[in-house]
C-alpha cells in the first residue's frame, strides 16, 4: 500500500482551545494517508485539504478541547475513526457565553452545541462552558430520573418537555422553573 503525503498543515495553535463534532467515518477513507500525527495517548490525527481525520479511544474533553464523535456504531473497536471539517472547528473559553443546549427529542438525547454551528435559531440561551455543563447535568436529570416528579400532578412527559424548555430557552433555575409548575 503506497502512503500519500497529505496536502494540509493546520496552523499553528489552531485546534488548541477549540470545540468541534466529529461523525464517525470508515477505516477505508485514510487508508493510504499517511499519519501527520500521533499524540501520547495513541490518537492519530490525519490532516486533509478538506478537515481532520481523528483515530482514537477517547473523545470529549481532551487537554484544552472539547471534541465529540457522533457515533454511528460503524465498527465494534473502541477506536473510532471521525472526520470534521476544518470549519467545524469553533473557538471555546471559560469566559465567553458559547454554547447553548441541543434536545433531540426523537433520541431522548440533549448535549451542547456551540453558538457558531450553523443550527444555532438564536433563541437557545448561550452561557459559559461552566453554566452549559451544570444546565445540562439538570436536563440530563429531568429526562432520566423519576423522583424528581413525584410531587406534581401533571403527566411526566408533558412536565419533562416544559422544564427542558424552560432550561434551554430561560434563565431561570432548576428550582424556579419546578415551582411554576407545581
Amino acid at each position: 500500500m503506497s502512503q500519500k503525503k497529505n496536502k494540509y498543515i493546520p496552523k499553528a495553535n489552531s485546534l488548541k482551545n477549540a470545540f468541534c463534532v466529529f461523525e464517525e467515518r470508515v477505516f477505508e477513507e485514510v487508508e493510504g494517508l499517511k499519519e501527520d500525527y500521533k499524540s501520547k495517548s495513541g490518537s492519530i490525527y490525519f490532516y486533509t485539504k478538506e478537515g481532520m481525520y481523528r483515530y482514537s479511544n477517547h473523545w470529549g474533553r481532551l487537554a484544552n478541547s472539547k471534541w465529540r464523535l457522533i457515533n454511528k456504531d460503524l465498527t465494534d473497536s473502541k477506536y473510532k475513526l471521525g472526520f470534521a471539517n476544518w470549519n467545524q472547528f469553533y473557538p471555546d473559553n471559560d469566559y465567553e457565553k458559547l454554547y447553548y443546549l441541543d434536545w433531540n427529542k426523537s433520541k431522548n438525547e440533549i448535549l451542547y452545541q456551540h453558538k457558531n454551528d450553523p443550527a444555532y435559531s438564536g433563541l437557545e440561551i448561550l452561557r459559559t462552558s461552566i453554566e452549559t455543563i451544570k444546565r445540562l447535568k439538570n436536563a440530563r436529570n429531568i429526562l432520566t430520573l423519576t423522583n424528581w416528579a413525584k410531587h406534581f400532578d401533571e403527566d411526566i412527559d408533558v412536565l419533562r418537555e416544559k422544564i427542558i424548555n424552560d432550561l434551554i430557552y430561560t434563565d431561570l433555575s432548576l428550582e424556579e422553573i419546578k415551582r411554576k409548575y407545581l
